[in-house]
């Protein structure tokens, strides 16, 4: 069953989990591979510091499963490709995902595989294409067991640099969040809403599906552990963080600071002291 995979996943003390997502190849926005040009040391350096996951690509996913142990972190893998982070945005926006994507996560002993759900202005065709994408995903999700992670991204037109950016309206969040559930999400991965402590709302509408929170673009330390310990308290059971810690100066303070406040109840004074230069 699927939940043989995500007992390798979420902590059985704490019941929680913390994702590092080095997925960003997938694209095409070059601002998003700082930190990780050397990918196979980027998870190097992650897998000393020992989160419960790291997401990858299928191309990339190789790299952790290579490393001999069976104490190191799991494979999430990611299963669809879109162009919708470009800045300039292209004149016509896609979104694919592998057809054998999950044969190829059940190859590379991937514990969940993850899809995006976006909900992008004037873009319905996005949606429409995601949503195709969950359905075939999904069947064959049940049928290898492995559970689907369902990536609902509500985001708005931003002017500025002509790229989508993150809408925290929280009632759009949950809106995409039952969609997701509805659609078969084995889990939840969703950005914060504007007002941090309102995020419960979110856990409740994704009912029993666990809500693993997106840490989205970079933030300070202490807002990010501040932000953190609030969605932490009303509910949330994990943190798929990517930017976050592998374009930090200490990915592997950060990665500990997090771990801790996942599964030891740090308090954020706490955490910030595990992080060389925090910030």
């Amino acid at each position: 069953m699927a939940m043989y995979r995500l007992n390798r996943l979420f902590n059985p003390e704490s019941g929680r989990a913390l994702d590092v997502a080095i997925d960003h190849g997938f694209f095409g926005e070059r601002s998003f591979l700082d930190g990780t040009e050397n990918i196979a040391r980027a998870i190097s350096v992650l897998v000393d510091a020992n989160p419960d996951a790291i997401q990858l690509t299928p191309g990339q996913g190789r790299l952790l499963q290579q490393m001999p142990g069976k104490a190191k972190p799991s494979l999430v893998m990611r299963t669809d490709i879109a162009n919708v982070y470009g800045v300039p945005l292209d004149d016509h926006l896609y979104s694919h995902h592998f057809a054998d994507a999950v044969e190829q996560a059940v190859r590379l002993d991937a514990v969940v595989v993850v899809a995006n759900l976006m909900q992008l202005p004037n873009r319905p065709d996005v949606r429409e294409a995601n949503i195709k994408s969950i359905m075939a995903l999904k069947k064959e999700t049940e049928r290898y067991q492995m559970p689907l992670m369902i990536e609902p991204l509500v985001m708005r037109d931003n002017s500025e640099n002509g790229a989508y950016q993150v809408d925290g309206d929280v009632r759009k969040i949950e809106t995409l969040v039952r969609q997701a559930v509805e659609l078969g999400a084995d889990l939840i991965k969703a950005d914060f809403c504007d007002d941090a402590t309102e995020y419960h709302r979110v856990i409740e509408m994704a009912g029993d599906v666990p809500v693993l929170v997106r840490g989205g673009g970079r933030a300070s330390d202490r807002e990010l552990l501040e932000r953190t310990r609030i969605v932490l308290d009303q509910g949330a059971q994990g943190l798929v963080y990517g930017r976050n810690i592998v374009q930090h100066s200490d990915p592997a303070g950060i990665t500990r600071a997090l771990m801790a406040m996942l599964h030891q109840d740090a308090d954020v004074e706490t955490a910030l002291a595990m992080i060389g230069g925090a910030e």
